[in-house]
């Protein structure tokens, strides 16, 4: 699996869902995960999962990418990259290759493994987001890269982690002849509720609505408008749990913690790896609209209300709105949350609204059990018997 991690923690968790589904599934497939994350050591992965991690990069808000040490050329970073890549699946020779949400990796940094393994005969997929842009922008991204004509020459199948109907990532698009044969919407990726809390679950409030923005790198805006609201509203009596995530500036994560700690019932965590679990104990979450914690929200039923990312992709705006418009969730606009009495109005009204499962999320999460049903008709059809055998030992 391929996860190119410039910007967040979605890819590797993505891929590390997919991976555990897999090995839980079938007992002789072995997984390594290829991750562009600064933090993939962070995550427990489970026995036959592992992970490489090659030079980190960052993407800028301006689309440019820089790396992580300012010391080392971005151009150096990338060459680095690309051999690790290409020498590591040739010394690991896998059967499948899954590669998550860029088709050619960072600025075609695949594009040298793929080859490579399309002449071995390995079977060659790439997984796309529900919901990957807005139409115009990713036909302007993928056509100065000539992605959809490798993509052809390359992928046997094009996964969509979404229900059909929801949305068509490749909507809008000038498609070759018959790739659309290729697609398998998969449905949205359930997680499951844990069996056990991790340390530290216990020291945290009771009732508390959960206030995440996944690696944290732009939360900060999301964080400050709740702050606001219930500076501004003292009706407003809710246990508020904040997570910052890793990835936000200190500064800023500063300025967090100071604001809060003069509020009554606020609690902020800095990282936890295992954001599920405290989503679980929450009794309604208010977010962003990114794909892992979406999911999450499903998974768990749990009330929530959205505020999208809108810049520089509309990813998230897209995806809250047709939540919103299925029922599943409730969203405001960024610069609707920045008003406190307007947000202070939709935290109120969340404990009210609908539960996901009411509109009917459960069936739309649907995505492990198909990636699985398609992995074991590869594994089938090419006489790969031993997929499905007991491991010696683990």
């Amino acid at each position: 699996m391929y996860s190119h991690d410039t910007f967040g923690l979605g890819h590797l968790r993505r891929c590390r869902t997919i991976a555990h589904a897999l090995v839980d599934n079938f007992k002789g497939v072995h997984v390594l995960i290829i991750s562009g994350s600064q933090i993939a050591g962070a995550f427990d992965f489970k026995a036959r999962v592992d992970f490489v991690k090659i030079p980190s990069v960052i993407k800028l808000y301006d689309g440019e990418y820089t790396s992580i040490s300012q010391h080392i050329d971005i151009h150096e970073t990338l060459e680095w990259r690309k051999e690790i890549i290409r020498s590591t699946a040739a010394s690991f020779e896998p059967d499948l290759v899954i590669v998550d949400k860029e088709p050619l990796g960072l600025r075609g940094e695949l594009l040298p493994t793929l080859n490579m393994l399309k002449a071995k005969g390995c079977r060659l997929v790439v997984g796309l987001r529900d919901v990957m842009d807005d139409a115009e922008s990713l036909i302007a991204e993928w056509n100065a890269r000539n992605v959809l004509r490798h993509m052809d020459a390359l992928f046997d199948d094009i996964w969509i982690y979404g229900p059909e109907g929801f949305w068509n990532p490749l909507g809008g698009m000038s498609l070759p002849p018959d790739f659309e044969r290729r697609f398998s919407y998969t449905g949205f990726l359930r997680r499951e509720r844990m069996s056990t809390k991790p340390l530290g679950i216990e020291e945290l409030p009771k009732d508390y609505i959960l206030v995440t923005a996944g690696g944290g790198g732009d939360g900060a805006p999301l964080m400050r408008s709740i702050l606001a609201a219930h500076a501004l509203d003292p009706q407003l009596d809710q246990t508020f749990l904040f997570v910052l995530g890793p990835f936000m500036r200190k500064e800023e994560r500063e300025e967090i913690h100071r604001a809060a700690a003069i509020l009554p019932r606020v609690h902020v965590v800095d990282f936890h790896n295992r954001l599920e679990a405290l989503l679980e104990g929450a009794k309604a979450v208010v977010s962003m609209a990114g794909y892992n914690t979406f999911c999450e929200i499903l998974s768990l039923n749990k009330r929530a209300l959205l505020v999208p990312r809108v810049a520089p992709r509309e990813e998230q705006l897209i995806r809250a709105t047709r939540a919103a418009e299925f029922g599943l969730v409730d969203m405001i606009m960024p610069e609707d949350a920045m008003k406190p009495e307007i947000m202070a109005a939709r935290l109120r009204a969340l404990i009210a609204r609908p539960l996901p499962f009411d509109a009917g999320a459960d069936d739309m999460l649907r995505g492990l059990e198909r990636i699985r049903d398609l992995v074991k008709g590869y594994f089938v059809n090419s006489n790969r018997r031993e997929v499905f055998l007991p491991p010696a030992a683990e």
